[in-house]
């Protein structure tokens, strides 16, 4: 494993740039070639030349062979992707928790740039930006047929600097400017309390670079407070991954050594790969961040919390953890992103994201436009989940791979709970947003996780009455 780390680079698994997405860095090109369609390519050759030398103006070659190439990629699926040099140095810093911009998780919806969720602390959570708030300009430029990665430079930019996004708030049905300074963003992806005498909290918001030693640190704090925990919430909600090697030492925290944490499969051989609870898989620098973790922690009666935002490798960690019954997953169905992509070098400052592979839990169930369907399924509030069937998950995207296990199922009573919660949404602007500002992570109001340590100490649970698995479904052309 460590000489294949060496050849291969790093892997991530989840929101770079907003874009969900598992990622091998290899920094080896691929031994022999495909043969290639001379006739398309020839065709393609002589549209090229036309275009340069009959169309209206003049056009910079090089930018038509890049339109070209990262046209080629987006047409297959939403997580390949072509990078240029600046949008290929950006993903190189996501995964260290460390870049300049805004500080937000973003998707696309419908032409528009989404807010996934803000960087908790950022300077876009200060300013107030919310889940599903959809950005239309970005400065005086007009965001609607902006490719993702095109928006994201956009709002990176130099420390200290501004940047004013219009947003439009669909349950306030208004638009407004956001002024924003950027600053360096440093994210701290855990945080821990203890609740109540015997049961404690520890958060994932993203595993990064640090998540992993922080993670390690964190419980120690625990236990040094409660020595005799009775039971732990690893709460993975809007989580939407990072590294794998963080994802598979946060499992390995749990489970037995030497168990099979996750699995992926393509067409490469290097994509057939088996990741165990094992230093080896995680451990960097020779160290195993896990050594000094109290040998409780194997034991400890486990809960995890997910939603709809947990994705990729916090998938992982929660599809390992359910497999071994380890812990008891509570809350609604994730996003279900289980594909991997490949990242290669083009040059010394571009590169091609390009999906090679999906990955299994232990049972060798593909998550892959699924997600992970909880043991118990909680709703957000003692008055339901009300938006739940509005948020995108993986199956809603455009082009996204299917799973490769079992035809796609078209669920039928899908669109009537999107009216309902479309008709709940209208009623729910007419407050103020102090009504509307959902409870903080973590909070004494804090509903699933008020669940979790009920669960856990055997109390009674409110599950949901209306939440149901939502199966695969295929896209209508």
């Amino acid at each position: 494993m460590g000489q294949k780390l060496k050849v291969a680079g790093w892997i991530s698994v989840g929101a770079i740039a907003g874009a969900l997405t598992t990622v091998q860095l290899q920094a080896v090109a691929r031994g022999g070639m495909t043969p290639l369609p001379l006739e398309e390519l020839q065709q393609l050759a002589a549209v090229f030349g036309m275009v340069k030398s009959d169309y209206v103006e003049p056009v910079d070659e090089k930018k038509l062979i890049t339109d070209a190439i990262a046209g080629m990629v987006a047409s297959l699926d939403p997580h390949s992707v072509y990078f240029d040099k600046k949008s290929f140095k950006e993903f190189r810093e996501g995964t260290s928790g460390r870049f300049v911009g805004v500080g937000i998780e973003i998707s696309q919806e419908d032409g528009l740039v989404k807010v996934v969720s803000p960087i908790e602390g950022s300077p876009a959570d200060r300013a107030g930006l919310k889940p599903n708030d959809l950005i239309t300009k970005i400065d005086e430029t007009f965001v609607k047929g902006l490719s993702l990665n095109d928006a994201v430079k956009k709002m990176r930019g130099e420390p200290q600097t501004k940047v004013v996004l219009t947003i439009f708030r669909k349950d306030e049905n208004r638009t407004f400017p956001v002024s924003i300074t950027r600053e360096e963003i440093r994210t701290q992806s855990v945080r821990s309390k203890v609740i109540e005498p015997g049961y404690a909290w520890i958060r994932l918001s993203q595993f990064q670079e640090r998540t992993v030693e922080d993670f390690a640190t964190k419980i120690e704090q625990i236990y040094k407070q409660e020595p005799n925990l009775k039971g732990l919430v690893l709460d993975l909600r809007n989580d939407p991954g990072g590294l794998l090697d963080a994802a598979v030492a946060v499992s390995a925290a749990f489970l037995p050594a030497n168990v099979t944490v996750v699995s992926t499969n393509g067409q490469l051989a290097e994509s057939k790969f088996t990741y165990k609870a094992s230093p080896e898989f995680y451990a960097r620098r020779g160290a195993d961040p896990l050594k000094n973790l109290p040998a409780a922690l194997k034991t400890v009666p486990l809960v995890v919390l997910v939603n709809e935002g947990s994705a990729s490798a916090s998938e992982i960690v929660a599809g390992a953890l359910q497999d071994y019954k380890r812990a008891i997953i509570m809350g609604n169905q994730t996003f279900g992103k289980g594909s991997v992509q490949t990242v290669r070098p083009l040059g010394p400052d571009t590169g091609l994201k390009l999906t090679t592979a999906r990955y299994f839990t232990p049972s060798g169930k593909s998550i892959q436009a699924k997600g992970i369907v909880p043991d118990v399924m909680i709703d957000e509030t003692l008055e339901g989940s009300p938006y739940a069937a509005l948020r995108t998950r993986e199956a809603d995207l455009e082009k996204h791979l299917n799973s490769g296990q079992g035809a796609e199922v078209k669920d039928p009573g899908r669109e009537k709970a999107r009216e309902e919660a479309l008709k709940r949404l209208e009623e729910e602007s007419r407050k103020t947003p102090e009504q509307r500002r959902a409870p903080e992570f973590g909070s004494a109001k804090d509903f699933p996780l008020i669940q979790a340590i009920n669960q856990l100490k055997g109390s009674p649970v409110i599950v949901s009455k209306t939440m149901t698995e939502r199966k695969e479904e295929k896209k209508e052309n």
